[in-house]
């Protein structure tokens, strides 16, 4: 176990945001890393979702590689993980909010999600905040403004997911309302409440932190000397249609023109493959991403009781490679999804060499 000194918890003064994401692990953050092995220099987070687990990982002065699939995530990884300085400041808010002198070429907020998410009015200030994300002057300032405008979207959004199309319906219930301001202030607002919790979240740990947007299975080969990883993925048959959940914030980062739009909730067509989100190949992802992990010496996998494979079958899988034991949390208030429900169990498979 991992015995954390004084001196690590000088970056402790550095708040995480709190997420509303599906899934993410900011409330079980003290008891994963109750798991860390001592002498850990490097550690690799891969399937970092909301960025909670490797941003821990950075206050605790590790050697931070943080990795999602998905470019959203990835962002808030460049924004928080990565960067060492950079905040938004008061000319970068005039760039941000003024009108974008090409805004006549960024419409598809507009088009797409109006009278589905947003009154046109919200979705138009999205479009113009688009375009002008990239006139801001370094990579980190474009990185935070997407990870800050994601928290005000799904702040404003009902569940904080776009897997619904119940969302100006809620925006309407005066009893909603009056418990969630948020589903009737402008994103503009929000953006500005939100901004000092991330601008203050932004810290050197004095290493050179790095975030990545590959899928898994194509990253592994290519990286070395990595002590630990924490495997987070998808919970097979639980919540594991991050795409269908998160389409709007990742139509919004890539802005795509290429690509369908489907269904009520306009999510895109044809998805990212994963290679974890389904039955059919969830096993044999598996196997190929152990078999990567082979010369990582810890590992540490976050699981769930309603997911699939079974626990004893998943519990066999990684004992081929590495010896294991199982820790467990009970849910005791649903959190959101199939696999935080009241009664189910969070599991974390603690994975070290073969003695």
């Amino acid at each position: 176990m991992k015995s954390i000194l004084f001196n690590e918890y000088r970056h402790f003064a550095y708040k995480f945001p709190e997420p509303q994401y599906l899934g993410a692990k900011f409330a079980h953050l003290d008891w994963i890393c109750l798991f860390i092995p001592q002498e850990i220099q490097t550690v690799l987070d891969a399937f970092s979702g909301s960025q909670s687990v490797s941003f821990r990982f950075k206050q605790l002065g590790f050697n931070t590689i943080t990795n999602d699939f998905l470019n959203f995530n990835y962002q808030i990884g460049k924004s928080l993980i990565e960067n060492k300085k950079e905040k938004l400041n008061e000319n970068d808010l005039t760039i941000l909010f003024q009108d974008a002198p090409n805004k006549n070429d960024f419409t598809l907020m507009e088009n797409l999600f109006t009278d589905i998410f947003f009154v046109r009015e919200q979705a138009v200030f999205l479009d113009n905040f688009r375009a002008n994300i990239s006139l801001l002057d370094n990579e980190y300032k474009r990185a935070l403004a997407f990870t800050v405008i994601y928290r005000s979207i799904t702040r404003k959004i009902t569940m904080g997911h776009f897997a619904h199309t119940q969302a100006l319906n809620y925006a309407a219930d005066t009893e909603r309302v009056r418990r969630n301001r948020s589903l009737v202030r402008p994103i503009k607002d929000i953006f500005c409440e939100l901004l000092p919790l991330y601008n203050n979240a932004v810290f050197n740990n004095e290493r050179n932190n790095i975030s990545y947007s590959r899928n898994i299975l194509d990253l592994l080969p290519e990286l070395s000397d990595v002590d630990l990883v924490y495997f987070d993925p998808p919970y097979c048959d639980s919540h594991a249609d991050y795409q269908s959940f998160y389409h709007l914030l990742e139509t919004f980062t890539e802005y795509w023109h290429n690509k369908q739009f489907i269904n009520g909730i306009k999510r895109y067509e044809p998805q990212r493959f994963s290679g974890f989100d389904k039955k059919r190949d969830v096993i044999e992802s598996f196997e190929k991403l152990f078999v990567l992990s082979a010369d990582i010496p810890y590992w540490l996998i976050s699981y769930n009781d309603r997911s699939y494979p079974p626990i004893d079958v998943f519990e066999t899988l990684i004992a081929k490679y590495r010896s294991v034991r199982i820790e467990m949390k009970t849910y005791q208030n649903g959190r959101g999804g199939k696999g935080s429900v009241a009664g189910s169990r969070e599991i974390l498979f603690v994975c070290s060499p073969k003695k």
